[in-house]
């Protein structure tokens, strides 16, 4: 560890993406598989496939076993409901903190509070590879811009957060990513800063970037042509009604947008009461029935146990430490019946 001529702050070296990477190769045909996804995901997005997208899963992953057991499960049911829904896992590494509090999997993996980004890269990548290596099409928040060049050649799927979409370095960042990203309206409830990020985020960019080996870089990006809106409430108000979603999707056609709206279930949308998903997902897929076509997808919070549970020596195994989620048998009853 040094210093970096400062008690307030120090450095430890890490493995550039580059070298990341060549420990853990992604092989040609898992790089084709998650390049389909991406596609697939685009089409429902676009409106040229009719299935409805739906990222469930953990709220984090803090125990890789058994994520990787949620995964087999997970599988097995996407491969039943494949022609009504397209189902990607979350496999989200990163969270962002009102405060503090443990930061994910990626920043401290011992959840010991020390940190240890060294381990965290090496085992956040391995889980993705062995997620992947299930045939799931994977999501995650893009919480780091620096994250996505260690991890994002395995991300399908990428979620930009309530707090951090109004944040030009997100949008520069989502102008560059190869694969689909949600914004999610802001933690008021408001979707101007969303539709402004989506906005942002199809245009081209020119901004500080490290590459692959670890140099400074101008980074120049094309724009993102897969943007899109995620509803997730805000500050105790829900959006996922009628009226919100008509109201969203004549406010994205007026700014030029793609129309694609997902609701994220979870958050202030069930009110921070895991089970509410149920209903608001029934709910939003009888919107999607009456007519209501710019309703292209769904998030959950599923783990295997239901709830949440405070870090600690004495965990329940499959419970997660951060949101409660509902457990794999009200998941998998929930997306059968939708």
């Amino acid at each position: 560890m040094l210093s970096a001529g400062s008690t307030h702050r120090q450095e430890t070296a890490l493995p550039t993406p580059a070298e990341l990477r060549e420990r853990l190769p992604v092989e040609d045909r898992l790089a084709l598989q998650v390049a389909k996804h991406r596609q697939e995901i685009r089409n429902v997005l676009h409106g040229e496939d009719e299935r409805i997208l739906v990222v469930v899963g953990p709220c984090s992953i803090h125990d890789e076993v058994a994520a990787l057991e949620y995964g087999e499960k997970l599988k097995a049911l996407a491969d039943t409901v494949s022609d009504r829904l397209l189902i990607v896992m979350r496999a989200y590494l990163e969270k962002p903190r009102t405060t503090v509090g443990w930061k994910g999997l990626l920043y401290d993996p011992e959840r010991t509070g020390s940190g240890d980004l060294n381990e965290g890269l090496l085992r956040s990548r391995r889980l993705l590879l062995n997620l992947a290596e299930m045939g799931l099409p994977l999501a995650t928040e893009a919480l780091s811009p620096f994250a996505m060049d260690y991890l994002g050649d395995l991300v399908s799927w990428t979620a930009i957060g309530a707090r951090t979409t109004e944040s030009q370095i997100h949008r520069e960042m989502v102008s560059g990513l190869p694969m689909p990203a949600g914004f999610k309206n802001g933690t008021d409830g408001g979707i101007n800063v969303a539709i402004n990020a989506m906005k942002s985020g199809a245009h081209p960019h020119h901004h500080l970037g490290v590459s692959a080996n670890g140099a400074p870089v101008m980074v120049s990006t094309r724009g993102n042509p897969d943007t899109h809106l995620v509803l997730r409430g805000g500050r105790g108000i829900t959006n996922y009604d009628e009226g919100s979603i008509q109201h969203a999707a004549q406010a994205l056609s007026a700014a030029g947008l793609c129309a694609a709206i997902m609701v994220d279930c979870s958050h202030d949308n069930a009110c921070k009461q895991a089970e509410r998903q149920i209903d608001v997902a029934r709910e939003v897929m009888r919107q999607r029935r009456a007519g209501s076509t710019s309703i292209r997808g769904l998030m959950l919070e599923s783990f295997l146990e239901a709830g949440r549970q405070d870090d600690g020596d004495d965990l329940r195994y499959g419970c997660s430490i951060t949101d409660p989620c509902l457990c794999w048998g009200q998941t998998e009853a929930l997306l059968r019946s939708l």
